[in-house]
């Protein structure tokens, strides 16, 4: 099954998660949950989006 809805609000170039667009490099989700590993995080590397689910 091919994603093809675009949330031009949510940019991502990761193409392994099930809800990256097909089409172009955005999210299908209405929203995102962001979060951390870190207890302190510092640099952007420490985030990451808690809403992908592998393909």
């Amino acid at each position: 099954m091919h994603n093809t809805y675009a949330n031009e609000a949510i940019k991502c170039t990761v193409t392994q998660c099930r809800h990256h667009c097909d089409v172009k490099n955005n999210c299908s989700l209405n929203c995102i949950q962001v979060g951390t590993h870190e207890l302190n995080p510092t640099e952007e590397q420490c985030t990451d989006c808690m809403s992908f689910e592998k393909k």
